[in-house]
């Protein structure tokens, strides 16, 4: 009984094993990785580099203070790397202070004589001390502009046309402000009184003529109405909310022709060039063209 007994135990033992097995699942077996395999890192992107920081030093003409103003923080705006100083006078004075040594990348004059004197490629009745300031390939005429005849708020003296200028001026009854002669726009007004006759020396002598030594300050003295009427460009006439009376034409003083350039003593000639380029935009044509420059390049 006993030998039944230990047999039925088995049986039940083999069978429960079989069931065991028929309900056991296949697993997959992961395999661990060599010790010498590594898992690649995902590839993070490298920082953008940043541009080194430039500082451009512009010379420019005194009647270009508003636009250029208003270009140069558009340009760095969208250029932070870039910080553009300016120094706005009369070319004349701006020329001299190149030829001493001023730090400077570029010059824009509002005659050409004042970038002749410091071009070695113009001619040497003009440079005549034989400076070379000029980069090469840089040199070109960016603006025009046009001289005019401008009055205080009421124009109180009657002036409207050069002719009436003029008379008053043959008259003495009449005070006009001019730029001195080392300006352009003094030397444009020069050829305008000796177009109608007139003698600058004797007016001055008679009280009827008072100077600037830049185009802002004969414009101050039209707007501050110290004086009846000054010549002075029509965009430094729009600027102040002056108003024009008459403009001359180049028969009476010639073009009034804004050169530009790069100068070879610049520490960044490649940022100065790209500047410079900039100003031959559409964008940039037409802030000039709200004041009255006519865009050249």
């Amino acid at each position: 009984m006993k030998g039944k007994f230990l047999a039925l135990i088995l049986c039940m033992l083999m069978l429960l094993a079989v069931l065991t097995g028929c309900g056991a699942k296949d697993e997959p077996v992961s395999t661990p990785p060599a010790e010498s395999e590594e898992v690649a890192a995902p590839e993070s992107e490298a920082p953008a580099l940043k541009a080194e920081p430039v500082e451009l030093i512009v010379f420019a003409a005194a009647s270009m203070t508003e636009t250029l103003t208003e270009l140069g923080d558009a340009y760095m705006a969208d250029h932070p790397e870039v910080t553009i100083v300016f120094n706005f006078d009369s070319s004349g004075t701006l020329k001299t202070q190149i030829q001493e040594g001023a730090d400077c990348d570029i010059f824009i004059s509002a005659g050409q004589k004042q970038m002749n004197q410091l071009d070695i490629t113009a001619d040497s009745s003009v440079n005549t001390e034989g400076l070379d300031f000029v980069l090469e390939g840089s040199r070109f005429d960016i603006l025009e502009n046009k001289v005019a005849l401008a009055v205080p708020d009421g124009n109180p003296a009657g002036i409207n046309s050069y002719d009436d200028l003029k008379a008053g001026l043959e008259a003495g009854s009449i005070m006009l402000a001019m730029g001195n002669a080392d300006v352009p726009v003094g030397q444009y007004t020069q050829k305008i009184l000796a177009f109608f006759g007139l003698d600058e020396e004797q007016l001055a002598q008679a009280g009827s003529i008072t100077y600037g030594s830049n185009v802002k300050e004969v414009t101050t003295q039209v707007s501050e109405a110290t004086v009846d009427c000054g010549i002075i460009y029509a965009t430094d006439a729009a600027s102040a909310g002056l108003t024009v009376v008459d403009t001359a034409t180049a028969e009476m003083c010639g073009q009034v022709i804004y050169p530009a350039a790069v100068l070879n003593v610049s520490k960044n000639p490649d940022a100065a060039q790209v500047f410079l380029d900039f100003l031959k935009s559409d964008a940039a044509d037409a802030v000039f063209e709200a004041v009255g420059f006519t865009p050249v390049a």
